[in-house]
């Protein structure tokens, strides 16, 4: 009887085709896009904007930027926690995805007037940002790998994961290049970019989201 390793892998249109695997892609696109921009851009806003009337130097913005992962460790952890509870990954995501764009407007808003405010507001959306991508990456791929088609096909999971995984990595790509670009119109407009590509994320999600709460 033929094993599982055995098993021819999965088309690569076929794989697309799953239900599932393209709302989800490509909102690690946007997802990973949005945190990579702030990522590494956040080292440069900081040195640029004086918090508390001050500007740090390039050594202390880089080093307070990390605060951003650290908020995302705990983000990551809780979306997978909360997302186990109510078996609803779609809907988990864009809770997360939604209250990140509040987050965003806060941080450019008030992240200014104080080095406590500053750092409570980066880790709050870090948080939010990194909660989605880290259980897309994770928790969604394993969850697809029990389709029907997938189950016990180890070259079709690795066809799917590599599919979100891929098109998440476009997106880690591009966002800081057009970070770049756009921040030569100023800061506003980067922050506008950010929150446009969180509405697309969750946009991206809302039919799957809608399937887990009506299953």
């Amino acid at each position: 009887m033929e094993n599982s390793d055995s098993l021819a892998a999965i088309g690569f249109l076929a794989a697309w085709r799953l239900p599932g695997v393209a709302p989800f892609a490509f909102c690690l696109f946007f997802s990973k896009l949005l945190a990579y921009s702030f990522l590494y851009w956040l080292p440069l806003y900081i040195r640029h904007t004086a918090i508390a009337g001050v500007h740090l130097s390039h050594k202390t913005a880089g080093m307070l930027s990390t605060v951003f992962d650290i908020g995302g460790v705990f983000g990551g952890i809780s979306a997978g926690y909360i997302s186990d509870m109510i078996e609803a990954r779609a809907v988990t995501s864009i809770v997360f995805l939604l209250l990140s764009i509040p987050a965003f407007i806060l941080y450019r808003v008030y992240g200014s007037l104080s080095m406590i405010m500053n750092v409570a507001l980066m880790l709050l959306s870090g948080f939010l940002v990194n909660g989605p991508y880290l259980l897309i990456t994770t928790a969604v791929a394993a969850d697809l790998g029990t389709q029907d088609l997938i189950r016990g096909n180890s070259h079709a999971l690795a066809t799917v994961t590599a599919i979100i995984d891929g098109t998440g990595s476009v997106g880690a790509a591009i966002g800081p290049l057009l970070a770049g670009y756009i921040s030569t119109r100023g800061w506003n407009s980067v922050f506008l970019m950010l929150i446009v590509s969180i509405f697309f994320a969750s946009l991206l999600l809302f039919r799957v989201a809608k399937a887990e709460i009506f299953e």
